[in-house]
């Protein structure tokens, strides 16, 4: 599966086009996870030249950071699998999202 699109590129900001913006107020575009740990990157902001996404990560820890496209593209989870893209996951205002409660 491939994580970045074309589509989600061009509604994707650039990076640090919001970073006068509330995380609660951030929108989340794409939502990236591990199938089999407990991962997810919330992705926010996008950098299309050198490839790194601006997200917020849940995984050991929540954290607010900039990710490597290509390093997401490679890591494989604890049985073997792939990051995958929630194909179902529409646009949504951070503090909205109901599972981060």
């Amino acid at each position: 599966m491939q994580l970045m699109t074309k589509e989600l590129e061009k509604i994707i900001p650039a990076m640090y086009s919001s970073e006068n913006t509330k995380l609660e107020n951030k929108i989340v575009y794409a939502k990236f996870f591990t199938p089999d740990a407990n991962w997810t990157w919330w992705v926010l902001e996008y950098d299309e030249e050198d490839r790194i996404l601006f997200c917020m990560v849940h995984g050991l820890e929540k954290e607010l950071g900039n990710v490597s496209l290509d390093e997401l593209e490679s890591v494989r989870g604890p049985l073997g699998l792939k990051i995958e893209r929630d194909l179902h996951f529409t646009p949504t205002r951070y503090g909205d999202i109901k599972e981060l409660r």
